[in-house]
């Protein structure tokens, strides 16, 4: 069946216009569901959709569409968490609009009153807000919903997480009664279905079940680094890639100003978003950010809600997410409209545990990487500065460079693993000793150059009366690059298994009271996992449960295996009560683990001899 176009809704030729202006071709998965049953239906309706899938259009074409004529009141109301996204929805619905109407208003805290209260005093279709501020002019009697139509709540789950479900509902409270509810969230916690059931009645719900993962848009990596390699890892990843302009999540204030501080401190063009920013600040840093004049932008997630930024090639998780959805929602905000993203997510040795859930919730899309080297990174500085000086000569000098000549070509040549050869290899205009020296076609001007070229030409004039050809440039390379392509600015970054093995620590269900003993353990894992027994480690023996060491992808195995297995023993990730780091050897209810349900095998074991646990104890 093929896929429905905007043209099958019923839009009006304008609105079509529009959408074929804004490039809009075909309707994502939440808009194809929404977008029918807004406009011919009639229904409240619950829609169920991660950010940046485009439910923004799914309820502001409809709204388009359905308020082309002025009305003497507010017609529509869109409450929203923050500011930013009140800004952002507002544009993004006038964007769908062919004409004058409908007309659009913002009203958010931090900004001036007197203007809103000038706005909406000229007239308006659609309010666009936050809770707080709507509230305000509702108790003030500046914004009036008795004709309202519809009421619009998006990121539900995001104002019940800032604390706005008593906000909601007071604006239901204050409006017409007829009106609509649409209601957009990412996830359906129990406050939110709860104001569904009792406020809604009867209502239809659609949801987008496409997974950003299998959708194949953002390549998710997890790169296994030490705490305090995080800040030298990054670095390494900005300047390892062609164009790096992303968001890095941190969870802390004090650790987002710290980590922006580092980044600004070694020349990058970074700064840091939290809640502690003021309203204005936090515009112009947003500001700077969507002109990328910021290209590193450090937030903590809930200063993060509503910044919808185009074309982010990266979402760096500096400190792994607490939950699944937390991780979702950060690495949605890259890989949206078809273009290409990258998810880097940094986990620690006492983080494998919680790096199980995000694998799950991930499918088969999360896969381990590895930082880049030194020589890594230098060599694709080395690339971008030859692309960088070809680019120059083409759109500056106006020349075409021989097409024999490519950039790969001029790398090689002249280049040793440090970066270059010396002169004593390869001695001005002489050859290699049995090579014949290779034939240069000279570049030909192919258009008018720039007006100011000549300065550049009398530049490497002056240069070559002093310095022989070869050393000019590399002089010239020196003076301008010389920072960028030393190896020593870059500290170290440890292997993980210099201090510390990938592994995880399983806890198998089975223990002294049924008669194992460590060798049988060992083999019930081996079972599992299929391990060689040299890298199943520190079999631990209790009364009721044992422990087992393993690698952290065989870890997954054994887990799946055992769900799987009939009869086998139940086996999980160990988890010390206080978290990761916790106690290794004190288990039970006095010390670090928390206490497990016995496990009693039903007369079959895994053991090499499958006969059961239970062994007859010695005679004394």
């Amino acid at each position: 069946m093929p896929s429905p176009t905007f043209a099958d809704f019923g839009f009006s030729a304008p609105v079509l216009e529009a959408l074929t202006k804004k490039g809009f071709e075909e309707p994502t998965p939440i808009q194809a569901l929404a977008i029918p049953l807004l406009l011919h239906g009639t229904a409240h309706l619950v829609a169920r959709a991660r950010t940046g899938t485009g439910k923004t259009a799914a309820f502001g074409l409809p709204l388009v569409e359905k308020l082309s004529t002025p009305g003497p009141k507010v017609r529509a109301l869109i409450l929203v968490p923050t500011r930013e996204l009140a800004v952002q929805v507002a544009g993004e619905i006038s964007s769908f609009a062919p004409g004058p109407t409908p007309r659009i208003a913002t009203v958010y805290g931090g900004a001036s009153m007197g203007e809103q209260l000038r706005r909406l005093s000229r007239g308006v279709d659609i309010v666009v807000g936050t809770p707080g501020r709507v509230i305000d002019h509702i108790d003030r009697k500046t914004l009036d919903l008795s004709g309202l139509e519809w009421l619009i709540l998006d990121e539900g789950d995001e104002m019940l997480d800032m604390g706005f479900i008593e906000d909601i509902e007071k604006v239901m409270d204050a409006a017409n009664p007829d009106r609509r509810v649409v209601l957009f969230s990412a996830t359906m916690p129990y406050a939110i279905t709860r104001i569904a059931r009792e406020r809604l009645g009867t209502f239809e719900t659609v949801e987008d079940t496409t997974n950003p993962v299998q959708a194949g848009l953002t390549d998710q990596i997890w790169l296994e680094v030490r705490e305090r390699d995080k800040l030298e890892a990054l670095c390494r990843i900005v300047d390892a890639e062609d164009e790096f302009y992303g968001l890095v999540f941190c969870h802390t204030k004090i650790e987002t100003d710290a980590v922006a501080r580092a980044l600004s401190e070694r020349g990058y063009a970074a700064e840091a978003l939290h809640g502690d920013v003021s309203q204005d600040m936090r515009e112009r840093t947003l500001g700077r950010f969507r002109e990328k004049k910021t290209l590193v932008l450090v937030a903590t997630d809930v200063a993060a809600r509503g910044i919808d930024v185009e074309r982010l090639t990266h979402v760096v998780n500096f400190n792994l997410p607490f939950d699944p959805e937390s991780y979702t929602h950060r690495i949605g905000r890259t890989g949206r409209a078809g273009n290409k993203g990258t998810a880097i997510t940094f986990v620690t040795p006492e983080e494998y545990r919680r790096l199980f859930a995000l694998r799950r919730a991930s499918g088969d899309g999360l896969h381990k990487g590895t930082v880049p080297s030194v020589s890594d990174v230098i060599d694709a500085k080395r690339s971008r500065i030859i692309a960088k000086a070809s680019e120059a000569a083409r759109e500056v000098l106006g020349l075409e460079l021989p097409s024999h000549v490519d950039e790969s070509e001029a790398q090689e040549e002249g280049s040793t693993e440090t970066g270059g050869s010396s002169a004593d290899e390869a001695p001005e205009n002489e050859a290699p000793e049995g090579d014949e020296p290779k034939a240069r076609s000279k570049p030909k001007a192919v258009k008018k150059p720039n007006p100011n070229v000549a300065a550049f030409y009398a530049l490497a004039d002056e240069l070559l009366v002093s310095l022989p050809p070869r050393e000019a440039l590399a002089s010239l390379a020196a003076a301008a690059y010389s920072g960028d392509l030393d190896p020593s600015r870059y500290g170290e970054v440890r292997d993980v298994s210099v201090d510390t093995a990938a592994t995880a620590r399983l806890y198998v269900g089975i223990g002294k009271q049924d008669g194992a003993w460590p060798k049988d353990v060992a083999a019930v894992v081996k079972r599992l996992t299929g391990l060689p027994d040299r890298l199943i480690d520190d079999v631990e023996v209790l009364e009721r449960f044992s422990f087992a060491s393993v690698p952290f992808e065989a870890a997954e195995k054994a887990i799946a295996e055992a769900r799987k297995q009939r009869g086998a023993p139940p086996v999980r990730i160990a988890t010390p009560k206080g978290g990761p780091g916790g106690p290794k050897r004190s288990y039970g209810p006095k010390g670090g683990y928390d206490k497990p349900r016995p496990y009693r095998p039903r007369g079959v074991g895994l053991g090499d001899s499958g006969k059961p646990y239970r062994k007859p104890r010695p005679a004394k």
